[in-house]
């Protein structure tokens, strides 16, 4: 065989190979080629990953001057197009200068379409963010952590790793030394049936096994053929002709040593098939099944569920489900213990390996994508609305307790809540992520609200109504102060300064402003022209010229004018509910119509290539998370009712305050959820989300809520009047008042955020101290 090759003269060779240096220095180092590609924009009519060009370089990409805003990114990550239709109604840009003004580039690396809709949502104002995936990623494509922790431990690590450790030691007298013991007490009964007695045996060693595992293999016995017996061979076959040519080109099937001219064939030797046992027709097996696995089953049930639970514990669960379910069922002849020692390890016969009893990463470990922290805490919400309906006497449980596990159950609640938002719009167009944000995005607190307001007016009691004020109170503060603040610490102490978009933060900012001016405008109202009550009035007897010495002096709008309500500020509310919602809706189009420039966000993959995976597999589908949200919402109206139910004894014989129990347990529990997102986003440098959290959920509580609130109460009338105290009223200002005085420069650090947790711990710390309200 021949192959024709061109000449080509040294001089050729090395101008063409300058050549090709030079036009990939060009292409790839210079960085006025590198501007000519536009940022790539976020836009919310249309998303869609490019196909792989064979020519990228020759894209002719238009700037954002142009009429037609169609244009494209491509990066040596990915090649991302962002499409936006001659019909929009954006006005043309006001060049370069005012496209880069303000605006900070952020990169995000993606997997495929799906998680490029879910990122491009999380920068869209009124949009819940969402960190964890809503698509399975390949096992290929995770981290060495993340396999590690989705292992069936049935592969054998070949790095060298210290099986004896504080956890391991910790397993021994945590589960090993009962398991065990439980291993030797069946021992004995196998070995009385005479025809149990194999399994005796595995159940010995087993026991010996189980009180120490680390390190050791339990694999499938297989008899194989000794390899080591046959004489390796240089050549398996030794062609009968060559020529010459051909073997000097096949050099590497040519034999090194040829003793004869005649052709030699010497067969390799094969593996024999391995003999299947028939040991579930055996009389032992089912004197095992009847005596020692029903035993067993229960002992490792029960220790799957205690190390199942601590998260951090989870390697002795998946080791006991591994034995109970395979394990204890496999023929007992097939069962060889092996230290890690053995040489000889077959990775296809390798049925448990285990070498660590905890592992600090199983936080992150998911099941279908739902974290392993909201799967275990769901049993519990089923727990809540048993016990809670079935025991309403109190007979089992007290009202303190079923106060805890009810308020505990809404952080699952919360959490499934935002997974199926996050998986209907990374799934859909942005017309029904932004119905699905609207409707569900404020369901957990609405469902809380409504709840203690009908409870509330059932029981003719004006506590419940002030106690929503401090759970609204509080979400706003807490929002302002706390995530943001505990962001910018953990972030700052990871990255030691961190920038955002000041452009962006500016837009929240304002509506912050917007949002804390309309709802307490009432109460400024009601403090300027309502009537000044004061309480314990008292004078010197026979003096009248020495004033009044009055106590507990307030503006009381309830009782004292009711003409003020009805006349002046029930109609202030009424144009408030309605300007509010407004100015939120201005807000959507100016941040994700007119002026969507101004998140300059960057997708690409992480693999090195353009975006390939256009089907990947999904943990929720759209109907299957529209199930999720309407099954979670009913789970959480239930929960909202317990806790309302069981929180009136709290309320009249706890010496905490009623303000300090609204502002901190009602108000934060069900964002805690959030607060987990806010923070992963800091830990991975992309502080704008995590101040975009606490911002999102504070104008959406101004903005939506407060505003269904007052719709509520006009056609169901319960009593909500829209006056805060002043406690509320001045702790939210100051708080906007702080906040943007940290978002003005673009940067953060975790001094900063030290000094908004302070600050609002400090206003817990008034709540607190603050008597109750006059109506509790």
């Amino acid at each position: 065989m021949s192959f024709k090759t061109p000449s080509l003269l040294p001089g050729e060779v090395d101008s063409l190979r300058k050549r090709s240096v030079a036009e990939s220095t060009e292409n790839c180092c210079d960085p006025e080629h590198h501007q000519r590609f536009t940022r790539l924009q976020i836009q919310p009519e249309r998303l869609f990953v490019g196909p792989h060009h064979p020519d990228v370089g020759a894209l002719a990409t238009p700037s954002p001057d142009g009429s037609v805003h169609h244009f494209c990114q491509f990066t040596p990550k990915c090649l991302l197009a962002v499409s936006r239709g001659a019909h929009g109604n954006s006005p043309p840009r006001h060049g370069e200068e005012g496209w880069h003004d303000g605006t900070s580039r952020t990169t995000i690396r993606v997997d495929n379409e799906v998680e490029a809709h879910r990122e491009a949502n999380n920068y869209k104002f009124g949009f819940r963010k969402w960190k964890g995936n809503v698509t399975e990623k390949p096992i290929e494509d995770r981290s060495d952590i993340d396999k590690e922790l989705h292992t069936d431990l049935s592969i054998v690590k070949n790095t060298e790793v210290p099986v004896v450790t504080v956890g391991n030691i910790v397993y021994v007298f945590l589960f090993g030394w009962w398991v065990s013991l439980t291993y030797l007490l069946i021992c004995p009964v196998m070995f009385l049936t005479v025809f149990g007695v194999p399994y005796g045996k595995v159940c010995l060693k087993l026991a010996w096994y189980i009180i120490w595992p680390f390190g050791k293999s339990i694999q499938r016995a297989c008899r194989l053929v000794d390899l080591s017996a046959v004489k390796p061979t240089n050549c398996d076959i030794v062609p009968q002709e060559h020529d010459d040519k051909d073997l000097v080109g096949d050099k590497d099937c040519a034999p090194l040593l040829v003793s004869s001219p005649l052709p030699v064939e010497i067969p390799a030797p094969t593996r024999p098939p391995r003999k299947t046992t028939k040991h579930w027709c055996r009389v032992g097996t089912f004197l095992w099944l009847l005596l020692g696995y029903p035993v067993l089953a229960v002992v490792h049930c029960l220790a799957f569920v205690l190390s199942w639970l601590p998260v951090f514990t989870i390697p002795i669960a998946k080791m006991n489900s591994r034995i109970l379910t395979t394990v204890l069922l496999m023929a007992p002849e097939d069962i060889e213990i092996h230290s890690l020692d053995k040489k000889d390890v077959c990775q296809t016969r390798v049925v448990l390996y285990c070498y660590q009893a905890f592992n600090v990463y199983y936080y992150k470990y998911t099941v279908q994508g739902i974290n392993i922290f909201a799967l275990n805490l769901l049993p519990l919400v089923f727990v809540t609305v048993i016990a809670g309906y079935a025991d309403r006497e109190h007979e089992y449980f007290s009202t303190e307790t079923m106060f805890t596990i009810a308020i505990t159950s809404i952080i699952p609640l919360s959490y499934y809540i935002g997974m199926g938002i996050a998986s209907i719009s990374a799934q859909s167009n942005f017309a029904v992520g932004a119905v699905v944000n609207a409707t569900f995005g404020s369901i957990t607190e609405m469902t809380f609200y409504i709840t203690a307001l009908l409870r509330g007016h059932r029981a003719g009691s004006n506590c419940y109504e002030e106690i929503v004020k401090s759970a609204l109170a509080g979400t706003l503060i807490g929002c302002i102060l706390f995530i943001p603040g505990i962001c910018m610490t953990i972030g700052g102490i990871k990255h030691s300064e961190q920038r955002f978009n000041s452009r962006s933060a500016g837009v929240s900012s304002a509506l912050l402003f917007i949002s804390i001016g309309g709802v307490f405008a009432p109460t400024l109202f009601s403090k300027t022209f309502g009537n000044l009550v004061c309480e314990n009035c008292s004078s010197t007897p026979g003096n009248s010229t020495v004033p009044f010495t009055c106590k507990d002096c307030h503006y009381d709008t309830t009782t004292a004018d009711p003409h003020l309500i009805l006349s002046h500020i029930e109609p202030l509310v009424y144009t408030i509910s309605v300007l509010l919602p407004v100015s939120y809706l201005i807000g959507l189009i100016f941040t994700l119509k007119t002026h969507a420039h101004i998140y300059d966000i960057h997708v690409s993959d992480g693999h090195g290539h353009a975006c390939q995976n256009s089907h990947p597999v999904v943990h929720w589908s759209r109907w299957r998370a529209l199930a999720v949200l309407i099954f979670a919402t009913v789970l959480m109206a239930s929960c909202a009712d317990l806790c309302t139910v069981n929180i009136e004894p709290i309320l009249s014989h706890s010496s905490v305050s009623q303000y300090f129990i609204g502002v901190t347990v009602l108000a934060m529990v069900p964002e805690l959820p959030e607060i987990v997102n806010g923070i992963q986003f800091a830990l991975q440098n992309n502080i704008s989300l995590s101040l975009e959290v606490g911002s999102c959920i504070a104008v959406q509580v101004c903005m939506i809520q407060i505003p269904l609130l007052v719709l509520f109460n006009a056609f169901y009338d319960v009593g909500f009047v829209l006056v805060f105290s002043d406690i509320h009223l001045w702790a939210s200002i100051f708080s906007v008042i702080l906040v943007n005085y940290i978002f003005m420069d673009g940067k953060c650090d975790y001094f900063q955020g030290t000094a908004l947790v302070a600050v609002y711990f400090i206003v817990l710390a008034v709540y607190f101290f603050a008597p109750s309200p006059r109506s509790c």
